[in-house]
């Protein structure tokens, strides 16, 4: 059984390479079309997802797309745009510029009605607008479409293969009509975590690597990088005062620290300037695209298409693919009537309080 998968907020393709590797069980996830408002993020989505149709990888506004033209799909996938929902900036939920943008789904779930979809976003998406945006957002949704059984639930991804701290918030819906509901599957790396050293190391990264490109880092920041264990930050206290940052008020945890060559990574953001572009544990400088994009599992062999700051942005905002592919894998086996091993979701899927 084929399924066809729309996808808008796309970015790279992380989402939707994941989800073509959780094709098991009998049924295959397809690409039918995405939408993403980055020119050089669907580049990157028609090289690695659908080289043979281009077209179908729509760059414009979501608010732009004729949402009745779009072809019919079983699945919709979409990561929302967080930034009014993150933690680390001021939490405008839906009075920012991109709170309001998840509706897009909606409208496409009302309109296509897909068997299921998959909604991304931040962990801080649960305490915006003091948590009534993330009550709404799954109103919203559970009374999309012919009404979804909606199952979420806050995933840590390290503890899924994931060679990175990145906590997620993903929500699963499947058509009610299905009586079928959606089991968080059990965490398969929580005891053994990937390190940083283990995902850029085993096996190494080949010499002909695309997007591998070294940034040249200023002789300070060297400098300044030799005092700074594996681990810590701009604010170790062993820097010498005059390489020691002049900033008042913002402590930033990311801000010039080094990867711990034994633990996963920090979270990998979309981000880079100011000291944020993620460091090497024993090399004074920063990570090459290359190597954040292991980090975020995707393989070699998926090549970022843009300049060296847009493919560092693709990258920091994608879904890890192989996060996609375990729980899209669960989709699938709940789908099919197949038990898996779970735990408990953060949030119960009944809404109608």
């Amino acid at each position: 059984m084929i399924m066809n998968l729309g996808e808008i907020f796309s970015g790279p393709g992380g989402l939707a390479f994941g989800a073509k590797q959780a094709s098991c069980d009998g049924i295959e996830i397809r690409h039918r079309w995405a939408n993403d408002i980055d020119e050089s993020a669907c580049e990157t989505y028609r090289r690695n997802i659908c080289p043979g149709s281009s077209d179908s990888v729509i760059n414009a506004p979501v608010q732009s797309l004729n949402i009745k033209k779009l072809k019919p799909i079983d699945a919709l996938v979409f990561g929302f745009p967080c930034n009014d929902f993150s933690v680390v900036g001021e939490q405008k939920g839906f009075d920012g510029k991109f709170g309001p943008l998840y509706s897009y789904g909606v409208k496409i779930l009302n309109v296509h009605k897909p068997i299921w979809f998959l909604a991304e976003n931040v962990s801080g998406l649960q305490s915006a607008n003091d948590g009534n945006a993330f009550k709404k957002i799954l109103k919203d949704l559970e009374k999309a479409g012919n009404g979804y059984n909606i199952t979420a639930h806050l995933y840590k991804f390290e503890e899924y293969g994931v060679p990175q701290t990145r906590h997620r918030i993903i929500i699963i819906g499947i058509d009610k009509s299905l009586n079928r509901i959606y089991k968080v599957p059990e965490p398969t790396t929580a005891l053994n975590m990937i390190s940083a050293r283990e995902a850029l190391e085993a096996p190494p990264i080949p010499d002909n690597a695309s997007n591998q490109e070294y940034t040249k880092q200023s002789s300070a920041v060297i400098e300044r990088l030799k005092f700074i264990p594996p681990g810590e930050n701009a604010w170790y206290a062993g820097i010498p005062k005059r390489l020691r940052l002049n900033v008042k008020g913002a402590k930033l945890s990311q801000i010039y620290k080094r990867l711990h060559p034994d633990k996963p990574a920090y979270t990998i953001t979309g981000s880079g300037g100011g000291g944020t572009h993620v460091y090497h544990w024993s090399e004074p400088r920063a990570l090459t695209n290359r190597e954040r994009a292991r980090l975020q599992t995707f393989p070699d062999e998926f090549a970022f298409i843009g300049s060296k700051e847009s493919v560092r942005r693709q990258i920091g905002m994608a879904v890890p693919p192989q996060a996609a592919k375990i729980i899209v894998t669960a989709v699938i086996k709940t789908l099919n009537g197949v038990t898996y091993n779970s735990v408990p979701a953060k949030w119960e899927c009944n809404l109608e309080s």
